[in-house]
């Protein structure tokens, strides 16, 4: 478990490890090149001696590099260009001077090399720095990109939640006043027995909301349960003329969408549909499964939208507005949101989502 947890881990996440991985690899890819490549031109096996005090030194130099390099790569460009090219000029000229002066003590019996040859090492040994020094920046700017970008995805992770909180605790002082207005007729009228009622089903309603975080998924069982005490809240209030049916289909019972989605339009629909007519209406709440999505669907047997459609939609600011708002933020362009005059008369709000279920939880 440890071992896979550690392949998984990405290489640049420990930056400290990273470094001295990348520095002993590169060092040793140079000496095992530099020793096979003397050897192949029949320089001996004494080679690999000054080739391996050339490698400490490159590997020494470039340590130290490495420290002046992070002192560096926070100031401003002028300082870090001049700065860093000081440096690789002042390593390449001490790099080039040990690896001279070593493999002159094995093959030239102490003589130094003067002129083009001394020149050569220098061209060399200054290229060699030039391209490990761009390797330490680019890899250094590539983990800072990153680093940038990884919190740039939760600032706006952390942006949209809070959004969406915000969109949720718009709900509840809604609901709440319109619950408590009623319970204040009730106990105007002296219906006691009612009024408790009514408080008892509104406190458990508002246990739920408070046991769910804002920007939670709940299963679509659990939020049409939470639809169900509601209604049971509202009918203490409209008795007969509040007549909800429900139509779901057992395969999207599991599927996950925002908590307390649903509630607003069953409010909206008693709002405008139940309390403006006598005889009350239906309100009917259906979800069906269509291929790899879910279409839930609110309708009722009001006005609908030839009588109704300017107050509907002028006056439901933390109903369909909210709603709406939700779904792009939770699905993107991944769901649908459609007002519509219901067939048999009154209104009807559409809303398909992915279908996504809840996560089983792994063993422990």
């Amino acid at each position: 478990m440890a071992l896979e947890d550690l392949t998984k881990k990405p290489f640049f996440v420990d930056k400290n490890r990273a470094f001295w991985v990348l520095q002993s690899v590169g060092w040793s890819g140079y000496f095992i090149l530099r020793s096979l490549g003397g050897i192949a031109n029949n320089m001996g096996p004494l080679f690999i001696l000054p080739t391996a005090i050339a490698t400490a030194t490159g590997y020494c130099l470039t340590l130290i590099m490495a420290v002046i390099f992070r002192q560096l790569i926070d100031r401003t460009p002028r300082v870090t260009w001049g700065g860093s090219v000081t440096v690789v000029l002042i390593g390449s000229a001490i790099f080039s001077f040990i690896e001279v002066w070593a493999f002159t003590a094995f093959y030239r019996g102490g003589e130094m090399p003067s002129g083009l040859q001394f020149f050569g090492a220098i061209l060399l040994d200054f290229t060699l720095l030039v391209a490990w020094s761009g390797l330490y920046y680019g890899i250094n700017f590539y983990i800072l990109i990153e680093e940038q970008n990884d919190q740039l995805l939760r600032l706006e992770n952390q942006s949209s939640n809070a959004h969406l909180a915000m969109l949720r605790y718009q709900l509840n002082p809604h609901f709440l006043f319109n619950t408590l207005n009623s319970i204040s007729t009730l106990v105007l009228l002296k219906q006691t027995e009612r009024a408790n009622a009514m408080l008892s089903r509104l406190s458990s309603f508002l246990r739920y909301t408070l046991a769910n975080e804002p920007t939670a998924r709940v299963p679509l069982a659990q939020e049409v349960e939470t639809l169900k005490l509601y209604l049971e809240i509202e009918r203490m209030r409209f008795e007969d003329r509040l007549r909800p049916s429900f139509d779901i289909d057992p395969r999207v019972t599991r599927a996950r969408l925002p908590s307390l989605l649903l509630q607003p339009l069953v409010e909206n629909a008693i709002k405008y549909a139940v309390t403006p007519q006598e005889e009350g209406a239906e309100i009917r709440i259906s979800a069906q499964q269509v291929g790899n999505r879910v279409q839930i669907t609110v309708s009722d047997t009001g006005p609908g939208l030839q009588e109704g459609a300017v107050t509907r939609h002028s006056s439901t600011g933390v109903g369909l507005a909210n709603i709406r708002d939700r779904l792009v933020q939770a699905f993107g362009e991944e769901q649908r949101f459609e007002i519509k005059a219901n067939e048999g008369g009154g209104f009807c709000v559409e809303i398909e989502i992915p279908l996504q279920f809840e996560q089983a939880k792994e063993a422990a």
